[in-house]
């Protein structure tokens, strides 16, 4: 049997392994191509102004309703 020397763990600096952890873990990420990327933020733009549309509508609504309601003007 040959004997094997022992690795020895690599020496980080206190404090500062997280940036190769960081590195490691952004290696794994699937990327969107440009493509994707383009037509998921018109899809999430598309999406705010619809959303952002209702809510001033509701927020119209409301404001009319306690102005006729309650306020009685």
């Amino acid at each position: 049997m040959v004997a094997r020397k022992a690795s020895t763990p690599k020496r980080r600096l206190p404090g500062f392994g997280f940036i190769g952890d960081i590195i490691g873990e952004l290696r794994k990420v699937t990327w969107p191509t440009r493509q994707e990327a383009i037509r998921l933020t018109v899809m999430v733009l598309i999406v705010c102004a619809v959303v952002g549309v209702i809510l001033a509508l509701l927020d119209y609504g409301f404001g009319r309703l306690i102005q006729d309601v309650i306020l009685k003007r």
